[in-house]
């Protein structure tokens, strides 16, 4: 009686430890899966930011595109006035 005792104690003991080990298994693969999963928003989180940064540099200027206009429009008016006088006052 006492063999038989012991041995299904140790047979639970069995089981309960290759439970265990499945559910460890188990665990490990889905923060395997998780991981992964973060370092890819990892990369498009980091993609997003350098294309951000990049528009921004790209457009910080843009205010400046009505002051361009204007100057140009100005120079555009004294090239005709120069192409003018050359003329002797015939355009």
């Amino acid at each position: 009686m006492t063999a038989l005792a012991l041995s299904t104690n140790q047979t639970l003991w069995w089981i309960t430890l290759a439970v265990g080990l499945v559910v460890a298994i188990v665990v490990w693969i889905l923060l395997e899966r998780l991981r992964r999963a973060v370092v890819e928003v990892d990369r498009s989180v980091e993609v997003l930011w350098t294309m951000g940064k990049r528009l921004a540099q790209n457009t910080s200027t843009t205010y400046l595109l009505a002051t361009t206009k204007e100057r140009g429009v100005e120079l555009l008016e004294e090239l005709e006035e120069h192409r003018a006088a050359a003329n002797g006052g015939r355009t």
